[in-house]
């Protein structure tokens, strides 16, 4: 059974930064795009950034480039997003998702094949 957990949310201060994680189970994800999402409470949910399977090409939203930075680690099947300069407008849930196995190209839109259950950013002003 496939699992994505994801780990690392929580309450901070606006300029604050945090880290989360998304651990996946029950398959490798070495072969596979990853991606994390965000969904704020009455709104739409957007794709902050992407890897690629080997970790060689990311991509973010406009919103979170220069202050997010995606990673992954293979061996661990852990992907990683490290935010910093958070801003009140990054609260949101976040959530971690896995593409289809050996895409040559991510797709936010239409690769996102199994989803964790998110877990929480809080920013105060």
């Amino acid at each position: 059974q496939v699992r994505l957990v994801e780990s690392g949310g929580g309450s901070m201060q606006e300029g604050g930064s945090l880290r989360l994680s998304c651990v996946a189970s029950g398959y490798a994800v070495s072969s596979r795009c990853m991606y994390w999402f965000r969904q704020a409470p009455g709104k739409e949910r957007e794709a902050v950034a992407v890897i690629s399977s080997n970790g060689d090409a990311t991509s973010y939203v406009g919103s979170v480039r220069d202050r997010f930075t995606i990673s992954r680690d293979n061996a661990l099947n852990t992907v990683y997003l490290q935010m910093t300069s958070l801003k009140p407008e990054d609260s949101a849930t976040y959530i971690c998702a896995a593409g289809r196995l050996n895409r040559a190209t991510c797709s936010p839109l239409s690769d996102p094949e199994s989803w964790g259950q998110g877990t929480n950013v809080t920013v105060s002003s």
